[in-house]
């Protein structure tokens, strides 16, 4: 069995850059890494002005049960055949991308913790903690950067979806985390105390 840990926090935490931090130092080939984002529902049906209201930070937004389902596989040691998402388009590309099993099983997302099924299958929940005013200019940033909006559709979705569903499920899935990881992820004795309980794990489950 694979050993799996996940990364949560609000959007524009850090949970990303920890993830890297991660694959940088436990190595790359030894972890198959897995985004929430990816498992967004497709959404070419909604009209451009709807877009701006939906809310993608509930649950419902993604394919819960075939995230859970890649995990449980690569948790077993076997493939998974990941879905690919146009964030720009908001819909589900009919490519695949196969990612193998390794040692180490990385989910990364805002609901990682807040989901059950997700949940129990962790051997080390992590929770980003970052101030709601970085984590929002990080995620203004990005939107405008890599995911085609523009200021005030960022604005309005943060004020409408994302800031109340961040107090509603992300904020209180914290106690869940066996880690809490502050300063979106500038702690480097923190950063130490997950890497050192990654390889304990894995240690232990090679022996």
């Amino acid at each position: 069995m694979a050993v799996c840990v996940g990364v949560a926090g609000g959007t524009g935490s850090g949970k990303t850059t920890i993830a890297a931090t991660i694959l940088g130092r436990v190595g790359a080939d030894r972890v198959a890494h897995i985004n929430q984002d990816r498992y967004n529902r497709d959404l070419v049906h909604l009209t451009h002005a709807q877009l701006v209201h939906h809310n993608f930070d509930r649950p419902s937004a993604i394919n819960t049960e075939l995230l859970t389902e890649h995990v449980r596989t690569l948790k077993r040691g076997r493939p998974a055949e990941l879905p690919v998402y146009d964030f720009v388009h908001h819909r589900r590309l009919t490519a695949v991308e196969r990612l193998e099993a390794r040692p180490l099983v990385l989910v990364e997302g805002i609901l990682t913790l807040a989901i059950p099924e997700l949940r129990e299958l962790l051997d080390l929940r992590l929770f980003v903690d970052t101030d709601a005013d970085l984590r929002f200019i990080r995620r203004l940033r990005r939107d405008l950067a890599e995911r085609g909006r523009t200021v005030d559709e960022v604005i309005t979705q943060y004020l409408e979806t994302v800031r109340p569903m961040h107090q509603e499920l992300v904020e209180p899935s914290k106690r869940w985390a066996d880690l809490i990881i502050p300063g979106g992820g500038d702690s480097a004795l923190a950063l130490d105390e997950v890497i050192r309980r990654i390889e304990q794990l894995l240690r232990e489950e090679s022996a």
